[in-house]
């Protein structure tokens, strides 16, 4: 926590929709100009990849040495955390900050670092694309074919205090790998054959362009017309794309504004919860969803009597899959909420499937 007398710090985010489109570029710009104005800011952690105006950029700026870290016999650098603490800069800027540190690391995950930077008072510009966005994980693989394993979740981009977007279109991108600007030349290549296709670049950029606007819209609320409180529940079973269900429901929340929870219907409460109900209700509260377990026969009137007595407005359910042991059981879960909710809107979320074309 915060102490009292001193206040939180402020978090700045650039967002891109792939490298190259020149997030660190523009945040190492922006601390020459805070330099420049006599303000105390370090670079606390750069990834250069090569991009020699890049480097230029950091020209001037006080840099804190990297950590390492020896991981299964080999030499790992990391963000030195503690020793920015200790420096206490007014700003420091932090590069890709969806990363995974290194096991033996303090912290798992790079934004956690940089959560105690903001605690003790720093403010911290950061970069990172719209791919790492957790809710979005199922709609950027649709896209790329690509399961994005580091992931941020929501509620910490919600928290920043300003999330900028660094565009170029992707023409202007792809003519950027072309010359070796973004990478070197093989990489390049690689690049271009497989992620950095014209039309999986127009497809992140939609992405991007949709959550800065949610954003600008979100911290405008008194420019957003007003709406019916929301409240949403979302059904969760041991099935795995219960994962793509609370993701896809989470961020109809998000931009609803409504309130979530996370419910799972057990017979026999207080026995020792299935592993993948309960890797699923932690994955919800690390996306702070609140969540609920109850005990019932009955799942359909069980989640039906909760969302009555919660004023929930909208269910969220998993499609059943087509399985001959299970499936009717399923079935019938479905087709009763929907009976059952009939003042309530019912979604019923089919599992996408990654279609050979993409």
């Amino acid at each position: 926590m915060t102490s009292p007398d001193r206040q939180r710090g402020k978090l700045k985010i650039f967002l891109g929709y792939a490298a190259g489109v020149g997030k660190t570029f523009q945040m190492l710009d922006e601390g020459q100009e805070l330099r420049a104005r006599g303000i105390d800011v370090i670079v606390g952690y750069f990834e250069p990849h090569g991009r020699k105006d890049t480097i230029a950029k950091i020209e001037g700026l006080e840099m804190i040495p990297r950590k390492q870290l020896e991981y299964r016999g080999s030499l790992f650098e990391e963000m030195d955390t503690d020793a920015i603490l200790k420096r206490h800069p007014q700003v420091a800027l932090v590069d890709e900050y969806p990363h995974t540190n290194i096991p033996g690391s303090t912290r798992l995950k790079r934004w956690e670092d940089v959560e105690d930077l903001l605690e003790a008072g720093i403010d911290v510009y950061t970069t990172m694309n719209i791919q790492h966005l957790e809710s979005l994980n199922d709609q950027v693989w649709q896209i790329t074919g690509i399961r994005v394993r580091e992931t941020i979740p929501d509620w910490v981009v919600q928290r920043a205090d300003e999330v900028v977007m660094v565009d170029v279109t992707p023409r202007a991108l792809l003519n950027r790998l072309e010359r070796g600007v973004v990478y070197g030349r093989e990489k390049a290549q690689r690049a271009l054959e497989n992620f950095f296709r014209e039309s999986t670049l127009v497809g992140l950029r939609e992405l991007a362009l949709r959550q800065t606007a949610h954003e600008v819209e979100q911290r405008q609320p008194a420019l957003s017309a007003p709406h019916r409180h929301h409240r949403i529940l979302i059904h969760l079973t041991a099935e795995p794309a219960t994962a793509m269900l609370i993701r896809r429901a989470k961020r109809v929340a998000d931009f609803l504004d409504a309130d979530c929870f996370a419910v799972a219907v057990e017979k026999h409460r207080g026995q020792a919860q299935p592993d993948a109900i309960e890797r699923h209700l932690n994955f919800a509260r690390n996306m702070h969803i609140e969540t609920r377990v109850l005990d019932s026969d009955d799942p359909a009137a069980a989640l039906v009597e909760f969302a009555r007595l919660n004023q929930v407005t909208q269910i969220f359910l998993l499609r059943p899959k087509e399985r001959p042991v299970l499936s009717f059981l399923n079935r019938d879960v479905v087709q009763n909420v929907v009976r059952l909710a009939n003042e309530m809107q019912v979604v019923i979320v089919a599992e996408r499937k990654l279609v050979e074309q993409l």
